[in-house]
């Protein structure tokens, strides 16, 4: 279009932007009352898809009164074709966050729910994240007439380039996917290698995963390392435990007696103690004539795996204060150890050979 700009053109333009803003202010505010409704549901994915038609909304009617105002004003055709595309692909980049929001907010969501404890797995979070970007910068890339069939042999090349001299890295990051994918470790799990190390997972990302010892120190592991050594997973496939505490009686107490007395301090710690199980059936098995003593086991069921300490101590202080009350020996072991003399050397006469004196 060639024609001036008019006082109606002017008018419409205005009334389209003006249409633009209201609709985003009221868009907002229904979105607003939406959000507050979705903090009370279960389901925290409704909270994060909220939150991100909370921003993209808004600018997208905003953008539509744009688009509008241009189509109302007698710009030219190229003048036009500027203006469209710079608002489709700002539209582009909007809807581009807004969805890289929601999808890592919901596989965050997934990977917490997973787990079940705290802690994320922020490793398939930031791959989904980096996706959901690099799709929408080719698609921008597109939308403005650039070619990325170029781009796309170049990053096959480079890959190829940067794969070969980040072999540790790539080798840590399929590692870390590959225990996630498997679930054979989650965040919260209490773990230990056959290096030594345990504690609670706290994190895995792209490259390490982060391991909280009961001294609250962390410990970083690399996948590749964790991948391939031997480790105890002590939550999976549940947390609760049983525990085995060894004793040992003499040979003159009455095992029914010791029995009857043992499973009574197990039923007290079971029901007063943080982190015991009242449901778990207390169980005594004599095993062993030992030296000095009868040796049995008694099996506790504790919650997790750092309750047992608190358990144990509490279970041993107890028996031992009831056994002293109850007269039962706990002997320690004993040994006799017999002192032979030195024999007597009896030195041989000068000038004797076999035996024989000479004269």
């Amino acid at each position: 279009m060639n024609r001036d700009v008019s006082l109606d053109d002017v008018f419409l333009a205005g009334s389209s932007l003006a249409a633009g803003v209201v609709v985003a202010f009221l868009s907002r505010t229904l979105l607003l009352w939406l959000a507050r409704h979705a903090k009370r549901t279960r389901w925290s994915g409704d909270d994060v898809i909220v939150d991100a038609l909370r921003t993209v909304v808004p600018w997208a009617a905003i953008a539509g009164g744009a688009a509008g105002a241009a189509t109302a004003l007698p710009l030219a055709r190229v003048s036009r074709h500027h203006v469209n595309q710079a608002l489709t692909v700002f539209l582009i980049l909007v809807v581009t966050l807004s969805a890289a929001r929601v999808i890592s907010g919901l596989v965050r969501t997934l990977t917490q729910s997973r787990s079940g404890v705290a802690g994320s797995a922020t490793i398939f979070v930031n791959i989904t994240r980096i996706l959901v970007l690099a799709i929408g910068f080719l698609v921008m890339l597109q939308t403005l007439g650039i070619s990325i069939a170029p781009l796309l042999t170049a990053l096959g090349v480079g890959g190829l380039a940067v794969a070969l001299a980040l072999q540790d890295t790539l080798a840590n990051l399929f590692a870390g996917v590959h225990i996630l994918a498997s679930k054979t470790v989650q965040p919260g799990d209490y773990i230990r290698l056959s290096t030594g190390e345990e504690g609670y997972v706290e994190d895995i990302n792209w490259r390490q995963t982060t391991v909280r010892q009961l001294s609250n120190n962390l410990v970083v592991i690399p996948n590749g390392q964790l991948a391939r050594t031997n480790m105890t997973n002590f939550s999976r496939p549940e947390q609760r435990l049983t525990i085995l505490v060894q004793a040992g009686v003499g040979y003159d107490s009455d095992l029914e007696h010791v029995e009857r007395v043992t499973l009574e301090v197990v039923a007290e710690v079971m029901h007063e103690i943080t982190g015991a199980l009242p449901e778990h059936e207390p169980a005594l098995r004599f095993h062993t004539f030992g030296d000095s003593r009868i040796g049995f086991t008694v099996i506790l069921g504790v919650g997790e795996f750092s309750d047992q300490y608190r358990i144990k101590h509490e279970f041993i202080k107890r028996l031992h204060r009831r056994y002293r009350r109850e007269g039962i020996s706990i002997p320690a072991p004993a040994r006799t150890v017999t002192l032979q003399p030195d024999p007597v050397v009896v030195p041989r006469p000068r000038g004797s050979e076999d035996g024989a004196v000479s004269a």
